[in-house]
């Protein structure tokens, strides 16, 4: 890849059931090519593939000519364990305040340990999920299909034949007053939650009961806040 002024780069993690089946996604762009990564784990968590994605967009980018980079990503977990978390970390012998163990240690090391390959620099950008930016959403697209089990395509090739705007970090409003109402949704009281595990639908009064049955597996499920939409939710999830 050609010395640039910049690399920028998209990261993403996903998980199915938390723990359970796992993919990770990545783009790393320099202003001549572009180069996707992802990949999938048979159990893990989402906060795993976060920091996997990031450490494996780290080695590959630390391959490049030395230049600035940016590493986008809409998980707070990566952006205050690397800014804030990580120096208390190592000075209390990787526990936390709390005298706990952290968690995730064996990711978190390599991935401290990557980001100091970079004389030129390295910023971290949080950048809002579901918002309609298009190298998050491309890298969530990445993450999720792996976590799917999907086949994915990863490109690799010139930023000119590259289909997505990595270099736009701006959000689409409509997506973002979409998330906006779909916070608001999630304070409103449950009805019930609807589940449906290998063509099996089945409602809970609680999200414990739910969970306990999603939970590890391949799975869907929602939460109803009236007798109506839990019956709309039935009907698509029967389908």
């Amino acid at each position: 890849m050609a010395l640039q002024k910049e690399i920028i780069i998209f990261t993403d993690g996903a998980s199915k059931g938390n723990p359970g089946p796992g993919g990770w996604g990545a783009i790393v762009a320099t202003n001549a090519e572009v180069k996707e990564l992802g990949g999938r784990e048979e159990n893990t968590t989402n906060n795993r593939m976060e920091l996997r994605a990031a450490l494996e967009a780290l080695s590959f980018a630390s391959l490049l000519h030395d230049a600035p980079v940016v590493l986008h990503t809409d998980s707070s977990y990566v952006i205050n364990g690397v800014t804030k978390w990580s120096h208390g970390w190592k000075t209390r012998g990787w526990v936390t305040k709390e005298k706990r163990e952290v968690l995730n240690q064996d990711l978190w090391k390599d991935l401290l340990d990557a980001a100091e390959n970079f004389s030129n620099g390295l910023a971290w950008q949080y950048v809002g999920g579901h918002v309609g930016i298009a190298g998050n959403e491309r890298v969530d697209e990445i993450a999720s299909d792996f976590a799917d089990g999907k086949k994915v395509e990863l490109y690799s090739g010139p930023l000119e034949g590259y289909g997505v705007d990595v270099k736009n970090i701006s959000l689409d409003e409509s997506k973002k007053k979409q998330k906006s109402a779909s916070r608001s949704r999630s304070k409103v009281a449950a009805y019930s939650y609807i589940s449906e595990v290998e063509g099996v639908v089945m409602t809970h009064a609680t999200w414990r009961e739910c969970e306990a049955r999603v939970k590890g597996k391949r799975a869907r499920f929602k939460k109803a806040t009236s007798a109506e939409e839990e019956a709309e939710i039935i009907k698509t999830f029967s389908k």
